[in-house]
């Protein structure tokens, strides 16, 4: 049961990093639009991203806080899934902090379902700041968010990864 609790913990990982790899990676291209273009690309990500992010990193979160509970304490394993859990925490306060509330910014006047709405009306919305706001900022915070994140679920995903391998070595 702990080997595949390990296994499941890797898959849900690699989902959290290819999320935030693909927006990474886009980051280049997304530079170089002009804001009327990259304001009408924006909205594409919902739902998909806000699906797959919620399984990859909740989930992902969750099971990697379990496994941590099942491997013994001091051991290789140990620390190293410790390491994961604290990347994908990284993750999330790198989200909430910077890239969510530019989120919100994006999706103004958007139709969203009800879970969306709910989810994305957490935290204060930058476009209420008493100053104006200039999109290349916002377009800056978000974009080098999702590299942070990347950078964090890289990590993670390296660390459990040796750790399922090292399980097999003391198997």
């Amino acid at each position: 049961m702990f080997d595949v609790l390990q296994i499941l913990t890797a898959i849900l990982i690699a989902v959290a990093l290819a999320l935030a790899l693909a927006h990474a990676l886009e980051l280049p291209g997304k530079m170089r639009l002009t804001k009327e273009a990259y304001f009408a690309m924006q909205p594409i990500y919902y739902p998909g991203f806000t699906i797959g992010g919620g399984v990859g990193e909740f989930g992902g979160l969750v099971v990697t806080l379990a496994l941590l509970f099942f491997t013994p304490l001091g051991s290789a394993e140990f620390w190293l899934t410790l390491v994961a859990l604290l990347g994908l925490v990284g993750m999330q306060v790198v989200y909430w902090l910077l890239t969510h509330p530019v989120n919100q910014f994006w999706l103004e006047g958007e139709n969203l379902n009800r879970f969306s709405a709910g989810f994305f009306s957490f935290t204060a919305n930058p476009s209420n700041q008493p100053r104006p706001v200039d999109w290349t900022d916002l377009r800056n915070q978000w974009e080098y968010s999702h590299v942070a994140r990347a950078g964090f679920a890289l990590v993670s995903l390296i660390a459990i990864v040796i750790a399922v391998w090292v399980n097999g070595q003391n198997a």
